[in-house]
C-alpha cells in the first residue's frame, strides 16, 4: 500500500481530536485522557493518539503538561480548524504565530501511512495471526515528507510499534512507532524487520551477512546477537526510515 498524500495543514484526525478535547472540556469540567481519546476518535494505538498531539502543540492548538494524564489544554477551539483563516485572525499571540508559520511549512506536504501491526524489539517470539491486525483499516500516522530522507519520498511505506526494548541504543523504545519501507534485502548494518520462516517468529534487529550466515544484532548490550546457519530462512519485511516517539508517562 502507497503512502497517501494529504492536503495542506491539519488532518482529519487532528480535527477530530481537536474537536474531542473541546467537546469533553466543556461537558466534565476537564480534558480527557490518552485513552479516553483513543476511545472518542476510534484511534486503537496510545502512542498514535501522542504523535498528533505533539503535532497540535507544536502548531499552536493546546499546551501539554508532561508527565500528567490529563495535563491537555485547548488554546485554539476546535471550530478554528475548519477555516485556517479565522484560526490565523484570533492567534494574537507573536510567539504563536511564529510556532504556526514554522510548523506549517515543515508539514506542508503530509502522508498518511498505515499502522499495520507490532514488531517485537527483543528475542523473536511467534506472531500469533492476529498480531498484524490489530489496528483497523482507518489506523494512520500523518508524516511529514520533509522528516523523510529525500530518496524516501513517496515509497512504500507502513508503520509499526514497537515491542520490547532490544533497540533502546538505537534510541527505538517500547511503544514507540517506526516507519518502515518495505524491502526484500538490506546492506550490513540496516535496521530491518526480520521474519524468520523456519520459527514462525519475527523482529527489529540490525541485519548483518557474514559468511554465509546472518547475524540479527541487538542495540542492547544486555542481549546477545541471533545467529542463523540458513539465510534462506531470514525474510527481511523492511527497513526503518523514521522513529516517532512515544514519551513517557503520559499514557492514562
Amino acid at each position: 500500500m502507497m503512502a497517501r498524500k494529504r492536503r495542506k495543514g491539519l488532518s482529519d484526525r487532528q480535527v477530530r481530536i481537536l474537536e474531542v478535547l473541546d467537546n469533553f472540556q466543556k461537558k466534565y469540567g476537564y480534558p480527557p485522557s490518552i485513552r479516553e481519546i483513543c476511545g472518542k476518535t476510534s484511534i486503537s494505538s496510545t502512542s498514535v493518539v501522542n504523535y498528533y498531539l505533539d503535532q497540535l502543540e507544536e502548531m499552536g492548538y493546546i499546551e501539554r503538561d508532561q508527565g500528567v494524564s490529563r495535563g491537555i489544554r485547548l488554546i485554539k477551539p476546535a471550530g478554528e480548524a475548519y477555516s485556517p483563516m479565522a484560526g490565523a485572525l484570533a492567534a494574537t499571540s507573536d510567539k504563536l504565530r511564529t510556532a504556526a508559520a514554522s510548523v506549517g511549512q515543515a508539514i506542508s506536504e503530509m502522508f498518511q501511512v498505515p499502522v499495520v501491526g507490532r514488531i517485537v524489539a527483543g528475542s523473536p517470539i511467534p506472531v500469533p495471526s492476529s498480531d498484524f491486525n490489530l489496528f483497523d483499516a482507518e489506523s494512520m500516522v500523518d508524516v511529514a515528507s520533509s522528516l523523510l530522507p529525500s530518496n524516501e519520498k513517496g515509497s512504500n511505506l507502513f508503520a509499526l510499534e514497537v515491542q520490547g526494548d532490544s533497540m533502546i541504543d538505537a534510541m527505538v523504545y517500547d511503544g514507540d512507532i517506526v516507519i518502515m519501507k518495505r524491502a526484500q534485502t538490506a546492506n550490513n548494518g540496516e535496521m530491518v524487520s526480520i521474519w524468520l520462516k523456519d520459527r514462525e517468529e519475527t523482529t527489529l534487529k540490525y541485519f548483518y551477512l557474514e559468511k554465509g550466515h546472518v547475524r540479527l544484532q541487538p542495540a542492547n548490550p544486555t542481549m546477545k546477537p541471533i545467529y542463523i546457519d540458513d539465510p534462506a530462512t531470514v525474510e527481511i519485511q523492511g527497513k526503518v526510515v523514521m522513529v516517532i516517539r512515544q514519551v513517557k508517562g503520559l499514557v492514562a
